[in-house]
């Protein structure tokens, strides 16, 4: 869990250790990314540009914020 532990931290810069967290995190990025890349391919096939499909995951991804309104 190597990985885990240093691509997890919380917002003061210190890795996240409890395991139960960090098997929740792993589980959750493994979907995510399993979603965004069948959609990616999907959209590609349908033949959407690679690099607008890009711009736009990521300014979804910008545009998230933490429950509470937090940064």
């Amino acid at each position: 869990m190597a990985e885990s532990q240093t691509r997890w931290r919380g917002p003061d810069g210190s890795p996240i250790a409890c395991r139960e967290k960090l098997k929740v995190l792993e589980e959750n990025w493994a979907e995510v990314t399993q979603v965004v890349r069948d959609a990616f391919e999907d959209a590609v096939l349908m033949g959407v540009d690679p690099e607008l499909l890009r711009r736009e995951l990521a300014a979804l991804i910008a545009s998230l914020r933490p429950p509470g309104g937090g940064r």
